[in-house]
């Protein structure tokens, strides 16, 4: 049950993020709930062999390149995910950086309610 309630989460914050990013775009809310299935299945399968690749880039920059590495995967599931659309990199940085704000706050929340 938790985790439909933090997949559902989730696509909220990819809705809201993808609302208030203008090079973004998500189609409707199932898109959001398919986006957050594809960018958790990156976030665990991809992101750990990357973070082991770029080790040294992430260590020199004190850890602000996964930011970089966050937002290829985003990119990435715009690739793959129809009705999910990110117009350039750029776009996509910004994305992964509000979406995980929006996740942050939302955990805070679930803490307090519990």
């Amino acid at each position: 049950m938790q985790l439909i309630f933090h997949w559902v989460i989730a696509a909220v914050a990819i809705a809201i993020s993808a609302y208030l990013l203008p090079g973004t775009s998500v189609d409707s809310l199932v898109t959001a709930l398919i986006v957050a299935v594809v960018l958790g299945l990156a976030n665990i399968v991809i992101k750990p062999i990357l973070i082991i690749l770029t080790l040294p880039v992430t260590l020199l920059t004190l850890g602000l390149f996964t930011f970089v590495i966050n937002a290829f995967l985003v990119w990435l599931t715009s690739l793959v995910v129809p009705g999910f659309e990110v117009q350039n990199f750029g776009w996509a940085l910004l994305f992964a950086i509000l979406l995980s704000l929006i996740q942050l706050v939302f955990r805070q929340m679930e803490k307090k309610v519990e």
